[in-house]
């Protein structure tokens, strides 16, 4: 999970930010969001071929769950799941059950819990980002951060896993304690999306709707947060005209204030309460 800012605090930022590179010339004057990882789209790998990968269609059931133990008996056609705490055994039962699993875990921000927490090097961790125990990552550091990566992946893949949520991919937005850019954050996760291919295994986008453009060819489908308390859903679009599954989920809004909207813009979203567990109410039938 994130930390959201306002809108409009976002939005005055980033304001700021291309206001101050205008200044110094490095950006022309009409660039727009996310036009710094834009202006660099050139100088990025090729995606990485998956024919083989899970695409969900466009309208999708499913359930995610954090907290452990994982109720699996929610008739659902994909479940989001911890890649730590979930078990092969259960990602098998699921796969028997018929559904798709999502390997959930956090390639932004360091976590006090994880067992592998001690690979990562103080000069990587930087400021809180609001969770307690968790540190936002430099992710500029890709000799550092990449083997750590490389190894979750293939753990996930070693569960069974359908798919990869990469959480906390837009540091650049955040104060991180490191001086981030767009064109550093679209850099490390086009870096993921094509390690997960490479795998086998399907990309989720994790919020990160500033850079949707750049990293739309990357990644097979999205999940958002809170899109509808911010007013910000309608950057989703390029996923659903691309024929490519959106989940979201809200926390504070009731489903009468989302749903109707959710459903008509084919989004696959649920009510759902922050700690993640089994609860959910979705704006579908199921």
């Amino acid at each position: 999970m994130n930390v959201r800012t306002s809108s409009g605090v976002r939005s005055g930022l980033w304001v700021l930010a291309v206001a101050a590179m205008l200044c110094f010339g490095l950006v022309p004057a009409s660039a727009g969001p996310g036009v710094s990882a834009l202006h660099h789209r050139r100088a990025l790998p090729a995606p990485v071929a998956c024919p083989g990968c899970y695409a969900p269609s466009p309208r999708t059931s499913w359930q995610w769950q954090l907290q452990f133990p994982i109720d699996t008996s929610v008739n659902v056609d994909l479940y989001d799941v911890d890649a730590f705490n979930v078990k092969k055994a259960v990602v098998a039962e699921l796969h028997a059950d018929g559904r798709k699993v999502v390997c959930y875990f956090s390639a932004g921000s360091w976590e006090n819990w994880r067992p592998d927490k001690h690979d990562f090097p103080a000069s990587v961790l930087g400021r809180s980002n609001g969770w307690p125990g968790e540190r936002w990552l430099d992710i500029r550091r890709l000799g550092v951060l990449g083997p750590i990566m490389r190894a979750r992946l293939d753990l996930c893949r070693s569960k069974g896993f359908d798919a990869v949520e990469f959480d906390n991919v837009d540091g650049y937005q955040n104060r991180t304690g490191f001086p981030l850019t767009g064109t550093q954050q679209v850099r490390y996760n086009v870096f993921l999306a094509n390690q997960a291919h490479r795998r086998g295994m399907s990309a989720v986008l994790k919020n990160d709707l500033g850079q949707i453009k750049p990293l739309l060819p990357y990644f097979d489908f999205a999940l958002n947060e809170q899109c509808f308390q911010y007013h910000e859903c309608a950057r989703l679009k390029p996923f659903v005209n691309a024929g490519k599954a959106v989940f979201g989920v809200e926390y504070k809004l009731d489903r009468p204030a989302f749903c109707p909207q959710a459903n008509a813009a084919n989004f696959n979203f649920l009510k759902k309460r922050l700690a993640l567990g089994p609860w959910r109410q979705p704006c579908r039938g199921r």
